[in-house]
């Protein structure tokens, strides 16, 4: 119970850290950036509007202490702004393209971290054996950018062969609902962005497992296992569970990367997640709305850090004897 409160206070730092950070930043751009953003839409906005920039900012005309202290009331409240291209609040925009980005990653890293997990304790097992040979290719997909190995499915597989449908994440001709045939458009319209991610990321979590599991097959737990006859599978097995906790432990390191990566997967797919509205918004220097994207990846990213650390405190009973000295 101690660790675990310790997590949670090192995580509601960092998190506080994170808001501070994005309360910051517009603050330490040379002038005003109200009348900045002003100034470029030369008179497109009315006066609701520029009031609508002021709070998104945390009001100018006040201190920085107040500033802060509305900032942080409009947060805890769910305002995040009004987004200045889109005319409309950033947290109702948010919440239309942030469940596409995490479905799209949590199914990714959930299918990379399985295939890489499974496929590295049975590599490991197998050392020297010629499906070793599964290793440099899985790094090789892995060196190459998200982006451009994204491209590349893309006109092979979809443009040039038709096996898959592209861009966009379902039929333009559905409409969205809990049904077969929408859901049926939903999974294939996925099934090149996550196969991209799973590919760029499989190889770390392959090669982390396999020396995980070489190392763990000269143990003497597991030769008293062989020796007393235990089946094959349960041998595996029983290593397999004692070498997956460094790659637990990693999963709060890998989540950072595969938001980076998906990203630019969505930009490449034009899937309707955070990845093309972030670049939207950075194009039209939408500050409300870049703000609001840094805001929830940050928190997303930290929730699932959270989430892994929670799971290995779990897995591990060591962690747990260890917070209880």
């Amino acid at each position: 119970m101690r660790m675990m409160l310790r997590k949670l206070g090192f995580y509601a730092i960092t998190a506080w850290v994170a808001i501070t950070v994005n309360f910051i930043l517009p603050r330490l751009m040379p002038g005003n950036p109200v009348q900045t953003l002003i100034g470029e839409l030369k008179g497109r906005v009315t006066p609701q509007q520029v009031h609508a920039i002021e709070l998104s900012f945390g009001g100018f005309h006040q201190s920085l202490v107040q500033q802060y202290g509305t900032y942080i009331t409009q947060l805890f409240s769910g305002n995040l702004g009004v987004s200045i291209t889109l005319d409309s609040p950033v947290s109702t925009i948010l919440r239309a393209a942030v469940p596409w980005t995490v479905g799209l990653i949590g199914v990714s890293t959930i299918l990379s971290f399985l295939i890489g997990t499974f496929g590295g304790a049975m590599l490991g097992w197998t050392r020297g054996s010629r499906f070793d040979t599964v290793i440099p290719v899985a790094t090789f997909f892995q060196a190459v950018p998200y982006f451009f190995l994204g491209t590349v499915v893309l006109l092979v597989f979809g443009s040039t062969l038709h096996w898959f449908p592209v861009l966009g994440a379902y039929s333009p001709t559905l409409t969205p609902g809990f049904n077969w045939t929408f859901i049926y458009s939903l999974i294939r319209y996925g099934e090149l962005p996550v196969a991209t991610i799973v590919l760029s990321s499989v190889a770390g979590w392959m090669l982390g497992m396999r020396n995980m599991m070489i190392t763990m097959i000269g143990e003497d737990f597991v030769l008293m296992a062989v020796a007393k006859g235990l089946p094959r599978r349960k041998v595996i097995w029983h290593a397999a569970r004692n070498a997956v906790l460094p790659s637990v432990a990693n999963l709060s390191l890998a989540i950072g990367l595969v938001v980076s990566g998906d990203l630019l997967v969505e930009l490449v797919f034009n899937y309707p997640g955070v990845g093309n509205l972030l670049l939207q918004a950075v194009l039209n220097e939408d500050y409300p709305l870049i703000q609001g994207i840094f805001l929830v990846i940050t928190l997303t990213v930290l929730a699932a850090n959270l989430i892994a650390d929670l799971v290995y405190l779990g897995l591990d009973p060591r962690t747990r004897t260890e917070a209880a000295v």
